[in-house]
């Protein structure tokens, strides 16, 4: 199957480039003239205050004497911290992500009927049009899921009868239905990637309304859709951690701003899934991934600690990887000191290590989480201390699972739909106005000059 219409850029096409950026390059020191927050963040890299929300809160630091400083970081569902959220479930050997999901929605924690209730709802709604996978997702493979997910979300806006309803109601229904069918597109998108373009057997499995979100997605995905229990536990716990990081991470503010321009649901939550695909954002543990596996192939003896830290030195010294400079997993915009989504899921993906036989493998990550955040802090001038983030293990777990790296971050949009529904519904309770920050105009005044005359 032909895939691949456009490629290439002509002589033409780059000859126009160099007149665009000749054109449109701004000198760097007029953002510090005109106090530009770049990033919509200040210079210590706080983010600028954009907007209010009830649903989550991301704590890097505190406030001594009238000066911030680096804390301990804390993640909040509706003011309820998360490490208390898991330690209920596990503790009762349940799966967490339905419940965090309607935490977000709802605002307060179901009692064990409204759970049970809102499963069953869930489960009801894990359908899809009929011929949608044959006519949509295997007419139209890509070798891009985050763009295969987006483009079976637009094209459900086609099936739904109420489609740009943006009442609440509606938006809800549609929110769920989208969060219920979320692991379904995902992987069929990649068993038509795998059959058409990767030249593999092709397994269509249908969804089982009675397993959690998690399981559903190892019984999707694997041809004999056998997993082991801690499998599906581990995947559950990466879907709670993944499923809200407050309004200003980039994917979720997107929701916001296309929100409030008043648009469908299905067209806010492609834009969040645009979003989330980049590199510098829900692509994030791709990267740590492929560094680990450049590391592994540079590193002979992966418990000597001085020839780990050299390799890591290399990197940012930009003479290793791909010479970007950065170790990736190690740092977050908010937290400095520790990311309690990665302290929770490091535990969980050493049990699976052992379970797994790549204990070894475990140790080189332990190792370079250790050895990472002093390099980092001897070689850079830092405003606040860097750690391992929930993306420096969210990729090995993966990987210990057999989980293909196309879907990396598909599982990821898997999780955070649910908090994209969530500030959805925020937006639209509240009624905001459109979304629309200033851009100042430092170009020139031309005269206009008549096309006979122009050089």
């Amino acid at each position: 199957m032909e895939l691949k219409s456009f490629i290439g850029v002509t002589p033409e096409i780059q000859a126009l480039t160099d007149l665009c950026v000749q054109n449109s390059s701004i000198d760097p020191s007029l953002y510090g003239k005109y106090d530009v927050k770049r990033g919509l963040r200040d210079l210590n890299g706080k983010g600028v205050l954009a907007g209010l929300t009830e649903i989550a809160s991301v704590v890097g630091s505190k406030t001594e004497n009238g000066v911030s400083v680096p804390c301990e970081g804390q993640l909040f569902y509706r003011g309820i911290n998360v490490k208390e959220i898991i330690s209920g479930f596990i503790s009762e050997k349940r799966f967490g992500f339905e419940e965090i999901t309607y935490l977000l929605i709802f605002g307060e924690l179901p009692n064990a009927e409204q759970l049970s209730n809102f499963k069953q709802l869930l489960g009801n709604m894990m359908t899809l049009p009929t011929n949608f996978i044959r006519d949509v997702i295997m007419k139209g493979p890509s070798d891009d899921m985050m763009n295969s997910l987006a483009r079976s979300v637009l094209t459900l806006h086609s099936y739904d009868q109420n489609a740009n309803d943006i009442s609440l109601p509606n938006v809800l229904r549609q929110c769920l239905k989208l969060i219920a069918v979320f692991p379904m597109l995902s992987v069929y998108g990649y068993q038509a990637y795998n059959f058409y373009i990767e030249k593999q057997s092709l397994f269509i499995h249908q969804p089982r309304p009675e397993l959690s979100i998690a399981e559903n997605l190892l019984h999707l995905l694997r041809p004999d859709s056998n997993y082991t229990e801690l499998e599906a536990h581990v995947l559950d716990l990466a879907l709670v951690l993944h499923a809200e990081h407050g309004g200003g991470n980039n994917s979720t503010f997107t929701t916001h701003v296309v929100t409030s321009s008043g648009t469908d649901t299905y067209s806010a939550i492609a834009a969040a899934l645009c979003s989330l695909k980049g590199p510098k954002h829900g692509g994030a543990n791709l990267k740590v991934m492929h560094m680990f596996e450049d590391m592994k192939q540079n590193v002979k003896d992966w418990q000597d600690d001085d020839e780990i830290s050299a390799y890591l030195q290399a990197l940012l010294d930009k003479k290793a990887f791909d010479k970007a400079g950065l170790i990736y997993g190690i740092g977050h915009a908010i937290y400095s000191l520790s990311d309690p989504r990665a302290e929770v899921f490091r535990v969980y993906v050493e049990k699976l290590s052992k379970e797994k036989g790549l204990e070894a493998e475990y140790q080189l990550y332990a190792k370079v989480a250790d050895l990472a955040p002093k390099i980092i802090s001897k070689t850079k001038k830092m405003y606040k201390g860097v750690s391992p983030n929930v993306d420096f293990f969210s990729g090995f777990a993966y990987s210990m699972m057999g989980l293909p790296l196309e879907l990396y971050t598909p599982i990821f949009a898997v999780s955070r739909i649910s908090g994209w529904s969530a500030h959805r519904m925020e937006e639209l309770i509240n009624a905001g106005k459109i979304i629309r920050p200033a851009y100042m105009n430092v170009g020139e005044a031309k005269q206009y000059v008549k096309l006979a005359d122009r050089k």
